[in-house]
């Protein structure tokens, strides 16, 4: 029998989905790990968990894989000597140390030279930062540097005992990319003074990277987030990939390179060959739901805190929420903004509290759309995925916040359903990736805008804006 395998190297697990060439599941396993920290603000996690976890992943799938696909979390820094062994435990993408090395990467390269080159700004969680981090505070280890890898790409060295390859969508990630090109970037390695020898090979998502011991090729693969929005259908410019997961996240395929002036979009090598995406992130979507039912107690589960907020109105009488709960990515760049509540009247009870989080994380949502927009993306519809999916009322909030219909896809796997069309791609069970999208990928029926909510959540949306600004001036105080 035919399987295509996605494994996906999560913060939490790795997750293993085995598909069948017609896109049913025919298993899935997932096995966890620890996530360390260390110091405030660090999050680091061992490399041999992700490769032991994967290995009994795979294991549980049963049968024989036809081809394997990788997908994984982004910017992480895995760095190995030259006998490839790990020299520490690896950076994560959530790490937060390196406010004084994005400072100076933006320095030395200058910011608009820098998002001309890599369609992005310095942000902690890249790759770069991490480097000049390690260079500045474990000068012994860095000078035992060999080897750069990311998370998902160390599974790959360990599956394919020895190949150094990443792909183009998940090397955009590390700030040391030509993204435009889909080349390293030798002016970014120059002017950072980093060994061009340490990167990988990159190659496109669908290429085959190394062939098991078994024979069986392996994919390059992509990050996360772009592995995602294949799984969800988007390969081409139309519709977006609305992600509700612990974050958020808005992501459209573009025809062409775009970055946005100010870098309040991430611009990346998208995982079809040739093709980019932009995605607006937000650092907490389902997250602002899951913290709003553990301040209330452990008698407000989901189910019941959805229910009472089906009691309020669209615009829930002029309460507003603010989800900056972990600070923002997208619109602001800004890791000290602040969650709040505005406009509370003791009229205001659980349920519009909860109505007022929904609806202030589509607002969010919104922002990162409006930014997508400025860069040419014209939306017809929202594929959606994560586990505020699962919330019909929250899906008739965001269609009618975002204007668009939105849409569940019948199988909804995340990015290990992504990775596996990959691998389709690679053993040649499919032409292309767009073939691979086209006979795997089913939408279920839309949830459309409520003309009657859309004109309630314009006004909403327009308190919303005014929001951020007028409480920035707290952060200083």
């Amino acid at each position: 029998m035919t399987q295509l395998v996605g494994l996906d190297v999560g913060t939490t697990g790795v997750k293993a989905l085995a598909l069948s060439p017609e896109g049913d599941v025919l298993a899935r396993a997932e096995v966890s790990y620890e996530l360390s920290t260390p110091h405030p603000g660090w999050a680091e996690q061992d490399p041999e968990d992700w490769w032991r976890a994967a290995e009994q992943a795979l294991a549980a799938l049963g049968g024989q894989p036809t081809a394997i696909g990788l997908s994984g979390q982004m910017h992480g820094l895995v760095v190995l000597d030259d006998r490839d062994r790990v020299l520490r435990p690896a950076i994560l993408w959530n790490d937060q140390r390196t406010a004084a090395e994005c400072a100076e990467i933006e320095e030395r390269v200058g910011l608009t030279r820098l998002i001309q080159l890599t369609g992005n700004r310095a942000l902690t969680g890249f790759t770069a930062p991490k480097l000049l981090w390690l260079r500045r505070h474990e000068p012994s280890t860095y000078g035992r540097v060999a080897h750069v890898l990311l998370p998902k790409d160390y599974v790959r060295l360990r599956l394919t005992n020895g190949e150094h390859a990443i792909d183009a969508a998940d090397a955009s990630g590390t700030l040391l990319f030509d993204v435009a090109r889909r080349r390293w970037s030798r002016e970014m390695l120059e002017a950072l003074e980093l060994d061009p020898a340490w990167l990988p090979r990159a190659l496109e998502s669908p290429e085959v990277s190394g062939e098991t011991a078994a024979g069986i090729p392996v994919a390059a693969g992509a990050g996360d987030q772009a592995a995602a929005a294949l799984g969800v259908g988007v390969d081409r410019p139309g519709p977006v990939s609305v992600v509700l997961g612990t974050s958020g996240v808005v992501f459209a395929a573009l025809p062409a390179f775009a970055a946005d002036p100010q870098a309040r979009v991430h611009a990346f090598c998208h995982a079809v060959p040739g093709g980019w995406h932009a995605m607006g992130v937000m650092l907490s979507a389902a997250g602002s739901l899951r913290w709003l039912r553990d301040a209330l107690g452990t008698g407000s589960g989901y189910d019941e805190l959805t229910a009472a907020a089906r009691e309020w109105p669209p615009g829930t009488e002029g309460l507003t929420f603010l989800p900056y709960l972990t600070g923002e990515r997208t619109p602001h760049a800004d890791p000290n903004a602040r969650a709040a509540f505005a406009g509370l009247t003791l009229r205001h009870d659980r349920g519009a509290l909860a109505r007022a989080v929904l609806e202030g994380v589509a607002y969010g949502l919104r922002d990162s759309l409006e930014l997508l927009r400025e860069l040419g993306v014209d939306p017809r519809a929202g594929h959606v995925s994560g586990g505020g999916a699962r919330r019909d009322l929250w899906l008739r909030i965001i269609a009618s916040v975002l204007g668009l219909p939105i849409q569940r896809t019948a199988t909804d796997e995340g990015s290990a359903y992504g990775a596996a069309l990959l691998g389709g791609v690679a053993a040649g069970v499919f032409r292309d990736v767009h073939a691979a999208v086209a006979t795997c990928v089913r939408t279920l029926a839309p949830v459309e805008p409520d003309p009657q909510w859309s004109a309630a959540y314009e006004r909403g949306y327009r308190r919303f804006r005014q929001l951020y600004p007028a409480l920035r001036p707290l952060e200083d105080t």
